[in-house]
């Protein structure tokens, strides 16, 4: 799928755009697209309305029967956006680790990236925290834990190459210190959901990733 409706950071680092053209009939996918650009942008309010299908096709001025015509559930949905998120996140890390050969510095982008993507896609972080998915199908919240094992899958690759750099002595306890930079993350991530988006994520980062990295 060639579209995207997650905010992108800055490279190397997702708002949901594109905008899609009024047009009577959308084109194949598009409505698909719609929907979690949509439901995206009702997760941007945690205090307001509960989402519910009836409440999501009422904001796409359709009924509900046009919703099942594209996912089966409401869980469906869920799932979608998750796509979305791991599609993003593991292509800029992909990217950041072609293009920056040093171990350390691919760790910092990465972890800066985690939290510019969750400062510019907001909704998106709750499903991150799993708060939006609290009631849903747990297999949603299982999803959101395989995508977390992957990105600490990527740090540990990551200070594997910094200790064959001389960056990190060679007895350095990898799979601690990656425990420990991802509890960082997602500190981050659940602080900017529970401050209601006001605390940024990458707020005091820098000085967090030189205790954490060196």
């Amino acid at each position: 799928m060639t579209q995207t409706i997650a905010r992108q950071p800055e490279a190397p680092t997702g708002a949901l755009e594109p905008d899609v053209p009024a047009r009577k009939r959308p084109r194949p996918g598009e409505r698909r697209i719609q929907i979690l650009q949509t439901l995206a942008g009702m997760l941007e309010h945690p205090r307001g309305e509960k989402i519910t299908t009836a409440a999501l096709a009422a904001r796409l001025s359709v009924s509900e029967a046009a919703l099942y015509r594209h996912f089966a559930s409401k869980a469906q949905m869920f799932e979608g956006l998750i796509g979305f998120i791991e599609q993003t996140v593991f292509g800029l890390i992909n990217q950041i680790t072609t293009q920056e050969e040093h171990g350390l510095r691919q760790a910092q982008a990465i972890v800066r990236m985690l939290l510019s993507f969750a400062e510019k896609n907001p909704g998106m972080t709750r499903v991150l925290t799993g708060e939006a998915l609290v009631g849903e199908h747990e297999r949603l919240q299982e999803r959101i834990n395989q995508m977390v094992d992957r990105i600490e899958a990527s740090l540990r690759q990551c200070l594997k190459v910094a200790v064959t750099q001389a960056a990190f002595p060679p007895d350095v306890d990898i799979p601690v210190r990656v425990t420990l930079i991802t509890a960082t993350v997602q500190g981050h991530w659940h602080r900017y959901v529970k401050s209601g988006f006001r605390k940024a994520p990458s707020e005091t980062i820098d000085t967090q990733l030189r205790v954490l990295l060196g």
